[in-house]
């Protein structure tokens, strides 16, 4: 395999890795594959990996022996692969599957790992580390891994080895380019965007995501404090998303006592969840926010489909940068100077951002205080956790600083001009998803869909007044922002 154009793209580390998920995953695979498929697909895994490479011949001389005594019609001849296919599982297969799987297991030497600590893809998906941050002892995710093919052990790993080499693996945005005219000048109005991923694996997502359906359900009986849990009649599409606050109550349109948009200074509502502040440190440890502006508040937002958030610019009762999170569904975030408001829930800009699920965008600069944003009647359920720092002077009277966000410091890390790690790409091939141009439902369709995936970010922004005052109907969003 060495000779195949394809694989030269990558290095040995990179494939031994593919080989090391594959191989993971090969009982699934090959489920109702004939034998000589079997043999096919397990010898182009493991010829992945030059270690394993000699292993393939004796899998396949395992598998013939309970191969044969399969009755279905489909497996009597071997060489007919078009019957074998991945739609005709039978729970039958299952205990093949299992059989072939311990039988590898058996030929297969014990390997020795020499080299530095590594985690592989696969392993960082299914790290939780966030709600037992301080606890040294590693968490027990053995159970759920018994229907799956076992590998061989791999060197235990501190807390402070994963934590760093996960941290390597973050991708980093930060070259976001729309030139716009701005009071006579040429602009770049993205100045300042980051988009951030791998910073939190598909299992911390999830758990971060239960514990908002938690919050959710206890705003639903009456459990939260009065202003952090506001869920408005959906009168009208685009409207009508749940919100949960913490850390201060944000006034997102004038209200009937006549306060302006902001921060409701007397409002009470509940303070940052446990789980929300480890967040926090994740972001300030990993690079993503600077230690200087420490999140204090939130607003998680819960999109059902339809809803949106229109064009604005973030109140300044809150710092900058600020960043957004998304779960759930990946959802496109419209920027510009002059965003239109085509119609309920539709907008058109300038620029065009995919949010990929569990993905971090960091505003700041012109992309905060110049380009308005907007997120489109998201097509699918969503939701997004904005973390932001407010300005002293506007905090609420009763706020107390949370002890455990204090003097936290980034993790040691190499950073290239570009901003992201040493041993960082960038967003693989994301340019290709960024689009200049008029955007509806999100900016235009992507090159691909990902509403099966666990994922993540909504864009909580301040609206500007009324989130469909008339001014917006018209297009012209009102200066002073609100909060999305």
């Amino acid at each position: 395999m060495e000779e195949d154009p394809f694989l030269r793209q990558y290095d040995s580390s990179e494939l031994k890795i593919v080989s090391e998920f594959l191989t993971k995953w090969q009982s699934f695979l090959s489920k109702d594959l004939c034998k000589n498929c079997v043999h096919v697909l397990s010898n182009r895994i493991r010829s992945l990996d030059s270690e394993h490479d000699l292993e393939s011949e004796g899998f396949c001389n395992n598998v013939d022996d309970n191969y044969e005594e399969k009755s279905t019609k489909d497996l009597e001849n071997d060489d007919d692969c078009d019957n074998h296919s991945l739609v005709s599982w039978k729970e039958s297969d299952i205990t093949y599957a299992e059989a072939a799987s311990s039988s590898v297991l058996s030929s297969r030497p014990v390997v020795v790992e020499t080299a530095s600590p590594r985690m592989s893809w696969a392993d960082m998906t299914q790290e939780d580390e966030l709600e037992d941050e301080e606890d040294e002892e590693e968490p027990s995710r053995k159970a759920s891994d018994a229907s799956f093919m076992k590998t061989p052990e791999k060197p235990k790993l501190s807390r402070e080895q994963r934590e760093n080499l996960r941290l390597m693996n973050v991708k980093r945005r930060k070259d976001f380019i729309c030139l716009e005219r701005v009071k006579g000048k040429l602009v770049n109005v993205l100045d300042g965007l980051e988009l951030h991923t791998g910073v939190f694996s598909a299992v911390e997502q999830k758990r971060i995501v239960d514990q908002v359906y938690l919050l959710q359900e206890k705003g639903r009986k009456g459990e939260l404090r009065e202003r952090t849990f506001t869920a408005p009649q959906k009168w009208m599409r685009g409207k009508g998303r749940v919100t949960i606050q913490f850390g201060c109550c944000y006034n997102y349109a004038p209200d009937r006592a006549g306060n302006p948009p902001g921060i409701l200074q007397r409002a009470e509502v509940d303070p940052l969840p446990h789980l929300f502040k480890v967040i926090i440190r994740r972001l300030i440890k990993w690079h993503v926010l600077p230690p200087t502006c420490v999140p204090d508040s939130c607003i998680v937002n819960i999109y059902d489909e339809g809803d949106c958030i229109p064009p604005h610019i973030d109140n300044h009762d809150f710092l900058r940068p600020f960043c957004t999170i998304s779960f759930l569904s990946e959802c496109n975030i419209l920027f510009g100077s002059n965003l239109r408001v085509e119609g309920p829930g539709e907008f058109s800009g300038s620029f065009s951002i995919p949010l990929p699920v569990g993905s971090v965008l960091v505003l700041n600069g012109n992309g905060a205080d110049i380009a308005k944003h907007c997120v489109p009647a998201v097509p699918t359920k969503r939701i997004s956790i904005t973390f932001r720092k407010m300005d002293e002077s506007k905090r609420p009277v009763w706020f107390v600083p949370e002890p455990d966000l204090q003097g936290i410091e980034p993790l040691p890390l190499e950073l290239n001009h570009s901003g992201s790690a040493t041993r960082s790409s960038g967003l693989n091939n994301y340019n290709s998803t960024y689009r200049r141009g008029h955007g509806r439902r999100g900016g235009g369709s992507n090159s691909y869909d990902s509403r099966g995936y666990y994922n993540p970010v909504r864009n909580s922004e301040h609206n500007d007044s009324t989130e469909w005052s008339s001014s917006q109907r018209r297009g012209k969003p009102r200066p002073s922002g609100t909060n999305g």
